[in-house]
């Protein structure tokens, strides 16, 4: 897995910076992105130094839920009631998993704007600074957080059927698997995420779903080439050096092939849940 620096050790100016992006984010908690960064001194603080104005402003998030929230998904039937109950989600569960997707499904694109800023930086880009007419202004407040969602599993506690199901669900990075939180919180659930593993893999290679991946990044793309030239002038001060950034490219490059799938499986897993339907 990423090394990662957890938020109960986060001192100083980094627990600041954890605390703004529990806020701006609007989910009560900081992605492993973040965490993995503060994990090198200094890297966290230069990459929110140039950062933070776009997602204190709202810009940043404004424009990526936005083109989240215009993702045409396909169609799914919902679970029964009685079904979920055989994999041991009862009602109050199933507000808790449906909390978990929607913070998921908030959090991801904002994380696919915040790694497509750095990837530019990283790529050796500066912007000129400026502002962008319009876009919300230094008085926006981000909505309401949601609850505290469940810890995240522990893969090796679990057992190895679980941990097969989980590790089938993720992805690696420079050799290292890597699974997304989405389903390390699901797991506390082990007959539930072993239905939904099943349910996922064919869903991830239809062709509705590919759409869906390629329309979102498009759209954070250009809203991403919008953004980055109203960034202020930032500092070389603290910048990773060269050696470091094909490593940072590599988890980014990550974060943009797992990230589509949050927002997506989790508005879809969601979506089949009785109490959304």
């Amino acid at each position: 897995m990423l090394a990662e620096l957890p938020e109960a050790a986060a001192e100083g100016r980094i627990a600041e910076i954890y605390g703004e992006i529990r806020r701006l984010w609007a989910v009560p908690y900081v992605s492993s992105l973040q965490r993995h960064l503060a994990t090198r001194p200094g890297r966290l603080e230069w990459v929110w130094s140039a950062l933070g104005p776009a997602f204190r402003s709202g810009q940043a998030q404004t424009a990526a839920w936005r083109v989240a929230g215009g993702l045409e998904l396909p169609t799914l039937s919902p679970l029964p009631a009685g079904f979920l109950r055989q994999f041991g989600v009862d009602a109050a569960d199933q507000r808790i998993i449906a909390d978990v997707c929607a913070g998921f499904v908030r959090v991801a694109p904002v994380n696919l704007m915040f790694s497509g800023l750095l990837r530019r930086l990283l790529k050796g880009e500066r912007p000129a600074g400026g502002t962008t007419p319009g876009s919300p202004a230094a008085t926006w407040q981000p909505p309401g957080a949601l609850p505290a969602p469940p810890a995240l599993a522990d893969i090796a506690a679990l057992d190895k059927d679980t941990q097969a199901v989980l590790l089938r669900l993720g992805t690696a990075v420079d050799g290292q698997p890597f699974v997304p939180g989405l389903y390390l919180m699901l797991a506390h659930w082990p007959a539930y995420i072993a239905h939904l593993g099943g349910w996922l893999a064919p869903l991830g290679r239809a062709v509705e779903t590919d759409t869906a991946r390629k329309a979102l990044l498009a759209g954070i793309d250009a809203a991403v080439a919008a953004q980055f030239p109203t960034l202020p002038p930032i500092s070389e001060q603290g910048a990773p050096a060269l050696d470091e950034i094909p490593a940072v490219l590599a988890a980014l490059d990550m974060y943009r092939r797992t990230s589509p799938e949050m927002v997506i499986f989790g508005r879809l897993i969601a979506a089949a849940l009785p109490e959304n339907n």
